[in-house]
């Protein structure tokens, strides 16, 4: 609100209470409010295992029994308690996407800044700088589940080895997003003006081109973490997975398929609704974050 007072028959701004930004206000509101599904299912990822009824690994009724009772979503096809794996899978499929989306992004970001900072010199620095640019472009080119597929052929299915191989099959996407901003940045005269003032190269890449760099990979990661639960839950699915009985939404998903065929929905619906909810708050998530860094 502003008062005015009359000078000479002229008014005159006196004071001015200028409001709080509602839409800030809104925009933080409706950020928190998205994040609630995903606080959701990082709490179901700690404490799904401890909650559940049932032993998630363990033969507690006949095959295929339908909800009810004891068993709130049933069994599946070997008599595993449905809703007792489906909280578990939380945990498996959580950790795994979360370790992988944090190992690709510091992986990427690394790889990204040294390409980007080194691809335009001579020397064998700039030589490797650009085949690590084109074996990025290659590694894109090829589907990101064949290529997973084919890493966890040769190493096997243990969660480690799941975890590095979709953070090699996902870290390229981070590389390209900081080796197109530290292309974009490392010429700019604030860079010239530091050399001058006598920093190395290590200390400009950490002061200024790492800073101003690394904002779209940190974008990026929610929308890997929904890929990777995806591709967590496709290789299960394909049979290349974690091993069984270990719970894992996609191996369930799998497990289930043959009574969903018969009307059997409960032992392949439950984790796949479970999957489709986490994926679609965690992307939902990443782009309000996103659009509020924009503002």
């Amino acid at each position: 609100m502003t008062d005015l007072k009359t000078t000479g028959g002229a008014p005159a701004v006196v004071g001015t209470a200028t409001p709080a930004p509602r839409t800030r206000r809104r925009v933080r509101a409706g950020t928190v409010l998205v994040a609630l599904p995903v606080l959701a299912v990082l709490v179901l990822a700690v404490i799904g295992p401890w909650v559940a009824p049932l032993d998630p690994t363990r033969v507690v009724g006949t095959p295929s029994s339908a909800p009810g009772g004891e068993f709130l979503l049933g069994t599946d096809n070997s008599g595993l308690d449905v809703f007792s794996r489906t909280l578990a899978g939380a945990r498996v499929d959580v950790v795994i996407a979360a370790l992988a989306t944090l190992l690709a992004t510091s992986a990427g970001v690394a790889v990204g800044l040294v390409v980007g900072m080194n691809e335009s010199r001579g020397g064998i620095g700039g030589l490797l700088a650009r085949g690590t640019a084109r074996g990025m472009d290659l590694l894109e080119a090829v589907p990101t589940i064949i290529v997973a597929l084919v890493v966890v052929s040769f190493f096997g299915t243990s969660t480690p080895t799941m975890v590095l191989t979709l953070a090699i099959v996902l870290a390229p996407l981070q590389a390209r997003l900081v080796r197109t901003e530290v292309l974009r940045v490392r010429h700019d005269a604030y860079l010239d003006a530091a050399r001058q003032a006598g920093l190395t190269e290590l200390e400009l890449v950490v002061r200024h081109v790492l800073p101003n760099s690394v904002t779209p990979a940190f974008q990026n990661a929610p929308v890997l973490f929904g890929v990777t639960i995806i591709l967590t839950a496709a290789l299960g699915f394909l049979g290349v997975g974690l091993p069984p009985p270990t719970p894992e939404w996609g191996a369930m998903i799998t497990r289930g398929a043959g009574d969903a065929a018969v009307g059997k929905f409960w032992a392949a619906g439950a984790p796949a609704v479970a999957l489709c909810l986490t994926v679609a708050s965690v992307s939902l998530l990443g782009r309000r974050l996103t659009a509020d860094l924009r503002r």
